[in-house]
């Protein structure tokens, strides 16, 4: 039952809006500590609480961040940091024009009886922490999903049981004032064709709006974050930009209502220019072919890769690594927009 906390659906509508607004995609900086750990290994890094706050600081510090950017999904930890002058994140983010948000879930386990599929964790106590992440300036949350192809993979479990676990999560999110992100991902590994995947993510896309609807989750009041349709990354002939443009625009337009806002895609795994180029011809196939939802992007490694590498944990190079991130922002707001130039 809805409690006197929860915000008015109007409000859901118009914060899921505004994360997807015209010319700005949203920045996932919610990598775990031992996310981070492997891309500061990269880079010589020291995986430390300092070293993760300055590096942060330093994306959410940049100065035309908001001209780009329209949400952060923070990491648990990052929510309740300050910079260095004592302003919290959140607080530097709104000054900004950029939306807080925060993952949520506790990452993916091993599926019972499933070799090879996981399910993602997290729902138990997730009410309560939802009202203190909301009360700590959140206004958006994530739970990512993942589906893996592969030999006799994925199975109807692994599909169903992700399904729900995103719905009820989606559910509770709405409940506390929270747009919910409903991240579904079908990853990249392996070496199957892009028709198995556009086949995998149709299916998931159905299993999961199914149950949205049956948890009375407002669709105006999501958005959704899942992967492109592409060819396995280990196959011997990978689609064009074109290829995946038509069938993740296709395949898009079967299984995802109308009512959604915003379909922010994810680079999983794909490269910088890889995942810049896929979603300048995703928009402009989007376009022509009458997409009903705002097609933008959700980037994590497609925005941070370049950062990383000028930061290399040197305060010095601040300037150098917001240089690199200003850059990996307009080139990806050009590209939601189908005027990306390479």
């Amino acid at each position: 039952m809805a409690t006197e906390t929860v915000a008015p659906a109007t409000s859901l509508h118009e914060t899921a809006a505004a994360m997807v607004q015209p010319g700005k995609g949203i920045l996932a900086a919610d990598e775990s500590t031992g996310t981070i750990a492997k891309r500061f290994d990269a880079i010589g890094v020291e995986n430390t609480e300092e070293n993760r706050k300055q590096y942060r600081g330093a994306l959410f510090s940049t100065s035309d961040i908001g001209d780009y950017i329209s949400g952060v999904i923070l990491f648990e930890e990052t929510l309740a940091q300050k910079s260095g002058d004592g302003t919290s994140f959140v607080e530097m983010l709104n000054r900004k024009g950029v939306i807080p948000g925060v993952k949520v879930d506790k990452s993916t386990h091993a599926l019972a009886g499933a070799p090879g599929e996981v399910i993602t964790e997290g729902l138990d106590g997730l009410r309560d922490r939802l009202n203190t992440y909301r009360e700590q300036g959140a206004r958006f949350t994530k739970w990512r999903a993942v589906i893996n192809i592969g030999k006799d993979i994925p199975t109807d479990c692994a599909i169903d049981t992700n399904a729900h676990a995103l719905a009820r999560y989606a559910a509770l999110a709405q409940e506390a004032g929270l747009v919910p992100i409903v991240e579904p991902e079908v990853l990249m590994d392996g070496d199957h064709s892009i028709d198995r995947c556009h086949e995998v993510t149709e299916l998931t896309l159905r299993r999961t709006f199914d149950e949205l609807l049956s948890h009375r989750v407002s669709l105006e009041g999501i958005v959704l974050k899942p992967n492109m349709v592409l060819s396995g990354k280990d196959a011997a002939n990978r689609a064009s930009a074109a290829e995946v443009a038509e069938l993740t625009v296709n395949c898009f337009l079967r299984t995802v209502p109308a009512a959604v806002p915003g379909i922010a895609f994810l680079s999983g795994g794909q490269g910088d220019e890889e995942a810049t180029v896929n979603l300048d011809a995703i928009a402009k196939y989007g376009k022509a072919h009458g997409a009903p939802w705002q097609l933008t992007y959700s980037y994590g490694r497609g925005l941070q890769a370049a950062p990383q590498k000028a930061w290399a944990g040197n305060p010095e190079n601040i300037p150098a690594a917001q240089a690199a991130f200003q850059e990996r922002g307009r080139a990806n707001a050009a590209a939601r927009e189908g005027n990306y130039a390479t």
